[in-house]
């Protein structure tokens, strides 16, 4: 989402290390008309990488092939795009919309869509159903400007349950973030924070803005403009109580968007802002 800028270095109760990388590489340029790319998600078995942008963009998703360009674009007729922040799927290949972007922290109608996996092949597909959700821990709306914990760009779906991964956008940012935990059911829910943790004090730095769990489910990475935070080691959904390697891209940008792409490989996508970015990269974990 524009103007936006978080991630994770220093954490609480978390073994920390620090790795350079240098094995970053750009792919492809995006479409011309996919500025605001907030999310992606990748099917192997076609090779495709299905995209959204945020907030004032069109209720659609995009297919990506492998050179870029868009194979398919699809309306989602029964879902408003308030602010879709992330897209992600399940093991089956139905696709799910995080429409919680809430910069202000002022939102009360956060939900997630599903989207089924025959839908994709249609021009116009139907959400099968929305997953409205609020967070037990805020009481107002918005908070205090030192409480603005309740933003999220970053989550995905893992054995039938959502993690979300929280956008601290507080005055004197410290790194805070919460992880979140929604099932995966039709219906309204409140979310079960099941841990925070710290990030370091630099928010253009270290604001977290996607995230995704490797295809074997043992390793979580978190993005932000200009690093990448390893999460492994831990047990179950206990994410924060592993161990954490912050990886530096050595290349800053208004990064949105990472996924698996296997176990060791990710795709990374920024938008493009000052002639900057508007791209798609690849890189590996050692």
């Amino acid at each position: 989402m524009r103007n936006t800028f978080l991630l994770v270095v220093s954490i609480v109760l978390l073994a920390c290390q620090q790795q350079s990388d240098s094995n970053f590489k750009e792919l492809y340029s995006l479409p011309k008309k996919l500025k605001e790319v907030s999310g992606i998600t990748y099917f192997p078995e076609t090779n495709l990488i299905y995209t959204l942008e945020d907030s004032g963009n069109a209720n659609k998703i995009y297919a990506l092939n492998s050179a870029g360009k868009i194979d398919k674009t699809i309306t989602i007729t029964n879902a408003e795009n308030v602010d879709w922040e992330d897209i992600t799927k399940d093991k089956k290949g139905n696709i799910y919309i995080g429409d919680f972007g809430n910069n202000d922290n002022e939102r009360r109608d956060l939900c997630i869509y599903k989207v089924a996996k025959n839908e994709l092949n249609k021009e116009n597909a139907v959400s099968e159903y929305k997953i409205s959700f609020s967070y037990p821990e805020q009481t107002e709306f918005p908070p205090k400007k030192k409480e603005l914990f309740y933003d999220v760009e970053g989550f995905f779906e893992y054995q039938n349950y959502f993690y979300l991964f929280t956008k601290n956008r507080s005055k004197g940012f410290d790194g805070t973030a919460f992880i979140y935990k929604i099932l995966n059911a039709p219906g309204t829910q409140k979310a079960t924070k099941i841990g925070e943790f710290k990030t370091c004090d630099n928010y253009n730095h270290c604001v977290l803005t996607s995230a995704t769990i490797s295809p074997d489910g043992k390793k979580v990475v978190l993005l932000s403009h200009d690093k990448v935070v390893l999460l492994k080691g831990f047990k179950g959904d206990l994410f924060h109580k592993g161990t954490q390697t912050e990886i530096k891209l050595n290349h800053f940008s208004q990064k949105e968007a990472i996924v698996f792409k296997d176990n060791n490989t990710l795709f990374v996508a920024d938008e493009k802002t000052n002639k900057i970015g508007g791209k798609m990269y690849e890189f590996k974990l050692k």
